[in-house]
């Protein structure tokens, strides 16, 4: 079948090249459409720019998630499930297509796709979009042109009937996410599945810090949001204690304490990792200002020092016998 007709939008055609099934999907904001794609010049060669299939995994996009080529999901949804089409798009619609591609030619190369974005003002991104470091690319932003999308639709998911990704949430769908994705962790430390509750942790505070990038550091929002994450990675560092990754433990507990200095459950973790890896003068200072900040973990930290004391002693008397054994 190859049917050749005008979208609804000034600009596009389309050829259906094989059928799909069912209805034409009912696209809102959060629905997540996965597809192939191959994106070609409208040449004599019909020379190919970027093909998914080579990646190996389809292509997802969110809808309503500022996708910078928009007209991808008009497109889509005009399609049915099963369906391939070629649509030709003129260049009022391909403008951004460079810079589309050169982000996703990045995530393939298992690269940053916003490198040399970061950190940066906006006339410096500006200056940095006048190469892609890809010279197909670089052509196509200095002579913009029509361009041909052949697309292969697979699937649309209802935002509910899929696992969102936290960058996919919004601001409300990721406050909602906390307490559930707490609760889980708390479930399967009960279980000792130390490895799995790190995660659903660790995913939490990665919905917490993404809502913080958007306030202003150490403002009523900030601190609102803040007091959330504090809970979440103690939690994370004492699922880390439990698989024995304590370098991981050390790196976020400090952290934190260079936030909140006060902190005697921080301290008291930090000091469990220092004593794991053998570092005796750090873990005994860490220990004895646990004490001081928390009167009441004092008998704790009384039994921990024991234990470290007479750890060192072992060791010492192991050490000596090894070195002795060398020089016999």
């Amino acid at each position: 079948m190859e049917e050749t007709y005008l979208l609804n939008v000034e600009g596009v055609k389309k050829k259906i090249l094989h059928g799909g099934q069912g209805e034409l999907p009912k696209l809102q904001d959060g629905s997540k459409i996965t597809f192939h794609f191959q994106t070609l010049k409208d040449d004599f060669e019909r020379t190919v720019i970027d093909d998914s299939r080579e990646a190996g995994i389809p292509m997802e996009i969110i809808v309503g998630k500022m996708f910078k080529l928009e007209i991808w999901e008009t497109l889509l949804s005009s399609m049915r499930a099963g369906e391939v089409a070629e649509f030709w798009c003129d260049a009022i619609h391909t403008g951004m297509y460079a810079l589309v591609s050169r982000g996703m030619r990045r995530i393939a190369e298992g690269r940053d796709p916003l490198e040399g974005q970061k950190h940066r003002c906006g006339m410096g991104n500006m200056f940095d979009y006048h190469s892609t470091g890809y010279d197909d690319l670089d052509e196509l932003q200095r002579t913009p042109q029509p361009l041909i999308f052949i697309m292969e639709l697979f699937r649309v998911e209802e935002p509910s009937a899929y696992k969102r990704d936290t960058w996919a949430m919004s601001k409300e769908e990721k406050l909602a996410a906390v307490p559930v994705l707490h609760s889980e962790g708390n479930r399967l430390v009960l279980r000792k599945e130390f490895g799995q509750a790190a995660a659903k942790y660790q995913e939490a505070v990665i919905c917490l810090r993404n809502l913080q990038a958007k306030e202003k550091p150490w403002e009523d929002g900030w601190l609102k949001l803040e007091s959330l994450v504090t809970p979440l990675v103690l939690n994370y560092c004492q699922c880390q204690l439990e698989l024995g990754e304590y370098y991981e433990v050390l790196e976020h507990t400090t952290e934190l304490l260079q936030k909140h200095n006060d902190n005697a459950k921080a301290y008291f973790k930090r000091a469990k990792a220092h004593a794991a890896v053998w570092n005796e003068r750090e873990a005994r200072e860490d220990f004895l200002r646990v004490a001081h900040l928390d009167p009441s973990m004092a008998a704790a930290v009384k039994k921990e020092l024991k234990q470290l004391g007479e750890r060192m002693r072992k060791k010492h008397v192991e050490d000596r016998k090894r070195y002795q054994g060398l020089f016999q």
